[in-house]
């Protein structure tokens, strides 16, 4: 089982620089703390308003907790039970106190659905079904939450060629599928290399696949204006604007066409962005969290 150690980043000169250069970020500007050491498989991470630490336990690992809440002693306890949520590794606490948990049913589930759990009413206060917004291969992987516009943004690599952004709308539940099959959700045709081996599946017959996954790294700016967006097999780093996303009037052509190419990334599954616009990323083949 890998442990899941809990960091917090402090890095003193990001919070006022939205167009840094990359001396800005050296480590003398850097200081990692500890919060928890935790022997689970982790997922996604998420902190609400009052400073709870809520994770996904990455299914993976077949652990029997779902989400976990994680106190100040490193101590691991069932987060909304009540849910009861098949498989979660997409989370994310917006402003509101609200948990959103985007279940992905891959634990022989049968409905894909986003569930917003309030924290500090301890209930549900919506579940979404979005069995419609879904292929039969989708994979909800993660999800970027607009509670001022009441939009929500999933990601879903799918099978690759039918990668697709779920636009959802938070007032009335329903949900649209977007930008499915496009070259910025789509991957690239290259490997994962993991100490100098590419990273291989081995399928039940027993052959092995080198895998490649669609859109997976996803985000909004602060002012909500822009999502973030990439496949995780893949260089390159998209944005739209998410008033494009959100208007039904577009036909998929001319929302194709808002897409922007943004910069280039290395192959990552997780990204975040802070209230001066600085991307972070993970960047699995290094073993280390890039920015943007």
């Amino acid at each position: 089982m890998r442990q899941l150690t809990i960091y917090v980043l402090i890095a003193l000169t990001m919070c006022n620089q939205s167009h840094a250069d990359h001396s800005s970020f050296g480590n003398e500007n850097i200081t990692l703390h500890v919060v928890a050491d935790v022997h689970k498989g982790p997922g996604n991470i998420t902190v609400t308003p009052a400073g709870e630490v809520i994770v996904s336990l990455h299914q993976f690992y077949g652990d029997e907790i779902r989400v976990a809440h994680i106190d100040a002693n490193a101590r691991i306890s069932e987060f909304a039970a009540a849910a009861k949520v098949n498989s979660v590794l997409g989370l994310q606490a917006d402003a509101n106190g609200t948990v959103w948990l985007l279940d992905n049913a891959m634990r022989g589930g049968d409905t894909r659905r986003l569930v917003a759990w309030h924290s500090s009413e301890d209930q549900v206060i919506a579940d979404i079904d979005l069995t419609k917004v879904s292929a039969d291969n989708s994979f909800l992987n993660d999800l970027a939450v607009d509670p001022e516009r009441e939009t929500i943004y999933i990601a879903d690599p799918a099978g690759g060629t039918n990668a697709a952004i779920i636009i959802v709308d938070m007032s009335n539940g329903t949900a649209r599928r977007v930008l499915e099959g496009h070259s910025s959700v789509t991957p690239e045709e290259i490997d994962l290399i993991i100490d100098d081996s590419p990273v291989r599946i081995r399928m039940d017959d027993g052959t092995e696949i080198r895998p490649r996954i669609g859109i997976n790294p996803i985000a909004i700016d602060k002012a909500g204006e822009w999502l973030y967006y990439g496949p995780m097999h893949a260089h390159s780093m998209y944005r739209i604007r998410t008033d494009h996303l959100r208007n039904e009037a577009f036909s998929p052509e001319e929302l194709a066409e808002c897409v922007e190419r943004w910069s280039d990334k290395p192959i990552s599954d997780g990204i975040s962005i802070d209230d001066a616009g600085n991307l972070y990323i993970g960047d699995l083949s290094n073993n280390a969290m890039g920015v943007i």
